[in-house]
C-alpha cells in the first residue's frame, strides 16, 4: 500500500497524495513509509492530498502528532470533501496554496501521470555544508563539493564533478541511478544500499551508477544512450 503514496517536491515542501482506499488502511501505510524513510522525510513540510476522502479532526490530529515525532511537520491538507476542510481548519492546517507559481507548480504535480515527477534543476556549484533535499530528480549543472549533499527521491545527474554526498531514490526507488561527469562521491547511497568511491587511477570519465543483482555498480554513461532511463 505505501507503494502507491505519491510524494512530489514542490516550493512549499512535499506534496503528498494518498492513493484511493480506505483510511484505516492508508493511515499506518502512511507512517510506515515517513519511518521507512525518516533520513528523506525528517523536516519536511508535507502537504497532505486527500482528495475526497472525508476525515474527521481526530484523524488529521492523530496524523499530525505522530508526523510530529518523526520531526515532519504537516502544514496543510487539500481536500474536496467540506468536512475534511473543516477539520484541517479547526487544527489551523492550511486547505489551500496561496495563488503563486509555486502553487501552480504544485498544482500541475498533482496532476503528472504515475511515473513522471518534478524536477529540480541547479545551475550553480554546491559547496561544503550545502543540503538539497528533492523529491524528484534533481540535476545540477556544476560541482558538487566535498561536503555537500543531495538527498533526492528520484536520479541524480550532475554535469561536472561530484565529490559530496548523494542519495538517490531516497523515498525507495531501486531505479534511480547516479550520474556524473567524474563521479568520485564521499558516500553514495541509491535506495537502501550504499557505498563509497574506489581509488581512481587514471582521468575521470562520465559514469553512471545504478542497481544491478542486489548493490551498486557503476559504468561509463553515455548520455544520450543513458537520459531515455529516467523518464
Amino acid at each position: 500500500m505505501s507503494e502507491l503514496i505519491a510524494v512530489k517536491g514542490i516550493q512549499e515542501g512535499l506534496l503528498v497524495t494518498l492513493p484511493s482506499g480506505a483510511w484505516a488502511d492508508l493511515e499506518p501505510a502512511l507512517y510506515a513509509r515517513m519511518q521507512e524513510e525518516d533520513q528523506f522525510f525528517r523536516g519536511a513540510r508535507i502537504i497532505l492530498q486527500v482528495g475526497k476522502r472525508e476525515m474527521k479532526a481526530a484523524d488529521l490530529g492523530r496524523l499530525r502528532d505522530k508526523f510530529g515525532d518523526l520531526e515532519i511537520n504537516l502544514t496543510a491538507v487539500l481536500s474536496e470533501a467540506r468536512l475534511t476542510q473543516q477539520a484541517a481548519k479547526a487544527l489551523g492546517l492550511q486547505t489551500q496554496l496561496a495563488k503563486t507559481p509555486a502553487s501552480v507548480a504544485a498544482a500541475a504535480a498533482a496532476k503528472l501521470e504515475p511515473g513522471i515527477s518534478m524536477a529540480a534543476l541547479m545551475q550553480q556549484t554546491l559547496r561544503s555544508g550545502r543540503t538539497i533535499n528533492h523529491a524528484g530528480h534533481v540535476v545540477v549543472i556544476g560541482d558538487v563539493n566535498p561536503g555537500a549533499e543531495i538527498l533526492a527521491g528520484g536520479s541524480v545527474v550532475v554535469w561536472g564533478r561530484l565529490y559530496g554526498v548523494v542519495h538517490a531514490g531516497a523515498a525507495g526507488d531501486p531505479e534511480a541511478m547516479v550520474c556524473a561527469l567524474d563521479l568520485s562521491p564521499q558516500q553514495l547511497r541509491i535506495g537502501k544500499l550504499i557505498t563509497t568511491s574506489p581509488v581512481r587511477r587514471g582521468q575521470p570519465e562520465p559514469e553512471m551508477a545504478h542497481i544491478r543483482d542486489g548493490q551498486i555498480v557503476a559504468e561509463r554513461w553515455v548520455p544520450k544512450d543513458k537520459f531515455k532511463r529516467l523518464t
